[in-house]
């Protein structure tokens, strides 16, 4: 395990891509229960080099019902996200995670995180990635999350720039969320 971060710490497989350098961003252990599966590092996470360190993080420890600490704990939570360095700015909002992370690094970490109870895939990019039966958007898959539970929890985005959606989906609040919270406190206790 300690080889493997190693080497995605030092991972340059896109750097000629970038308009930065390269900044590998993932935490888990041998241990993590949950593995929340996102888009990419921002350019806040890109500057700390600690992932979810912003707004959309704060939203997301709120939805799962945890504290930094805990969220922060390798042993509880792993973070792999679909690109793992920052992609950089577009025109509106931040660049789609590089398509080179997941096919390279993902089945590598996740065949070792043998105690997963959990995977959330936050967006559209990782729904795409990892589920056979998606829908046709993303509102469409978390309105039928529990079909594809016990193994994957899908999300949206915790993103600010996500409220009007979440305005437009108050069934997410009163319906979804409170089955994300007691599931992860059920695994973490």
């Amino acid at each position: 395990m300690k080889r493997l971060l190693t080497e995605i710490s030092k991972c340059t497989h896109c750097a000629d891509q970038l308009n930065h350098s390269p900044r590998p961003v993932v935490s888990f252990s041998e241990e993590s229960k949950i593995v929340i599966i996102g888009q990419a590092p921002g350019s806040v996470v890109h500057k700390t080099g600690i992932p979810w360190d912003d707004k959309s993080g704060e939203r997301l420890r709120e939805w799962m019902g945890l504290s930094k600490e805990d969220f922060y704990d390798p042993k509880k939570i792993g973070i792999v996200p679909m690109g793992f360095c920052y992609p950089g700015k577009g025109k509106s909002g931040d660049l789609p995670p590089r398509k080179e992370c997941a096919p390279l690094w993902h089945e590598q970490i996740l065949s070792q995180l043998k105690q997963v109870q959990l995977v959330l895939l936050i967006g559209k990019y990782a729904q795409d990635y990892y589920l056979q039966n998606s829908k046709k958007n993303l509102t469409e898959n978390v309105l039928h999350f529990e079909e594809y539970l016990p193994k994957y929890f899908v999300l949206p985005h915790p993103s600010p720039r996500n409220n009007i959606w979440q305005a437009k989906n108050p069934w997410f609040a009163e319906d979804v969320l409170p089955v994300l919270s007691q599931k992860v406190k059920i695994i973490l206790s």
